[in-house]
């Protein structure tokens, strides 16, 4: 492998000669070799709007020539492009400020800077990070990545779905089916109302997530070191934020009001992934309510019908299993799992810095993605193409020993309670148990006895 020498303040360094990085993010590079998680290239492609808006504030104010500005902004535009993506190889297991990713995107856009101009204009330090730290930049990147994630990916990806539930909900307000408690039988409800629960809980969810939109918008730029703002003009916090607003066309990003508060503490991160965990915890209770009531097809419940995308098993001919429900519950455990990572990371602020920023972002940007990508995968190969069997939930709804709750008001709690067991203890009908025991006359139990209108309520 052909080599260049780099060097930084202790020193120089080999790097691969066809890699756009320097000497910071080889020594990262090499003395970081931990697992197989790379530094998510949303916060890389956050790094360079916010490396663009600095050079632009900078350019405003004063700090930064117009040449320099421009091979700063064409760098970002390469990098936001995904055109450099292979030039961002560090792990998420290194510092827990993440210099080492800051510096890469440092070196990587004055190196490519400067092969564009022919000469040596840019310095990573003094003209990329011009008026910035890594711990501001890099909680800046996460807030970017992680309001840009929610707003732009997993809220849509809400909202389609709420979508196709609501003509499930119109298509199925007819289908009277027994309610279930404790998963065991319980009075009678409608299909359209059951799935009404679960559209009402992902738009709960949407409105959750967009509570926690504010802190995110809030960014730490200008802060520098430790929120003084110490080596940063007056001024270039605002217009750095200003900036962002322009480049991502997200107009609700502002500077945050306090940057001691903007290092050290990543609560409004923790907020913010506590919605994607109720979103996690509200699909995976939508995703066993779905499979529960396909189960079968002849000794399950069988109440819905789910398309049959594949083979189930690689031994019983034509098994067909709740696939999709699978994938979003598998997801729904790793979005908690990753919740406990992002709460203890974000109780590390110790002083002026929290130091496991990385692993908060890793852990943050995976459970967007998972969410987003599974509720469109659910949705269109799963809830897309869901049926009532009509037969199956009336013959439920009959069978069901808990219509007798609709005797209550006639012959009362206990009497209606010896109805039900005597029905269960010799597998008769209610009616004949009622008359059997003598609480009503047969025209009284048929008057008062409406199983399809006790889904209606009073």
């Amino acid at each position: 492998m052909d080599y260049r020498i780099e060097h930084d303040s202790m020193g120089e360094m080999k790097v691969p000669a066809d890699r756009l990085w320097g000497a910071q993010t080889q020594r990262s590079f090499e003395n970081f070799k931990i697992g197989e998680e790379k530094m998510p290239q949303e916060i890389i492609r956050s790094f360079a709007i916010l490396k663009k808006a600095c050079a632009q504030a900078n350019h405003r104010l004063g700090k930064l020539d117009e040449g320099r500005f421009a091979l700063i902004g064409q760098v970002c535009d390469e990098i936001i492009a995904g055109e450099l993506s292979g030039h961002f190889p560090l792990a998420v297991w290194q510092t827990g400020s993440g210099t080492q990713s800051n510096m890469n995107v440092n070196e990587v856009i004055a190196y490519r800077g400067n092969q564009i101009a022919g000469e040596a204009l840019l310095h990573p330090n003094d003209h990329v990070n011009m008026s910035q730290s890594s711990n501001d930049t890099f909680p800046t990147a996460l807030h970017i990545a992680a309001a840009l994630a929610v707003k732009y990916s997993v809220l849509p990806a809400i909202e389609r779905m709420v979508t196709t539930l609501k003509r499930l909900e119109e298509e199925n307000a007819d289908v009277v089916k027994s309610g279930r408690t404790h998963l065991q039988d319980a009075v009678p409800i409608t299909l359209g109302q059951e799935i009404s629960g679960w559209r009402a809980s992902l738009e709960r969810c949407r409105e959750l997530l967009g509570a926690s939109l504010p802190g995110l918008f809030e960014l730490a730029l200008g802060g520098t070191a430790v929120g003084t703002g110490l080596n940063a003009p007056k001024g270039f916090a605002e217009a750095a934020a200003l900036a962002v607003c322009e480049l991502t066309g997200e107009s609700h990003f502002v500077t945050a009001p306090n940057k001691f508060h903007a290092l050290t503490s990543r609560d409004e991160v923790a907020f913010a992934h506590g919605g994607l965990k109720a979103l996690a915890a509200d699909l995976m209770k939508i995703a066993n309510d779905v499979r529960w009531l396909a189960s079968g097809p002849r000794n399950g419940l069988g109440e819905i019908r789910i398309p049959a995308n594949e083979p189930g098993s690689s031994i019983m001919p034509g098994k067909v299993n709740p696939t999709q429900c699978e994938a979003v519950t598998m997801v729904a455990v790793q979005v908690m799992g990753n919740d406990v990572a992002v709460g203890m990371a974000a109780s590390q602020g110790n002083f002026e810095l929290n130091v496991f920023l990385p692993v908060i972002a890793y852990n943050f940007l995976q459970s967007a993605r998972l969410l987003t990508d599974c509720m469109d995968s659910f949705n269109k190969n799963c809830l897309a193409g869901l049926t009532a069997d009509r037969e199956k939930c009336r013959q439920n709804l009959h069978n069901s020993l808990m219509l007798v709750t609709a005797l209550n008001p006639h012959i009362g709690y206990e009497n209606a309670a010896k109805v039900a067991k005597l029905a269960y203890a010799e597998n008769i009908s209610l009616r004949e148990a009622c008359l059997r025991l003598g609480f009503l006359t047969a025209e009284r139990f048929d008057a008062v006895f409406h199983p399809e209108e006790m889904a209606m309520g009073n």
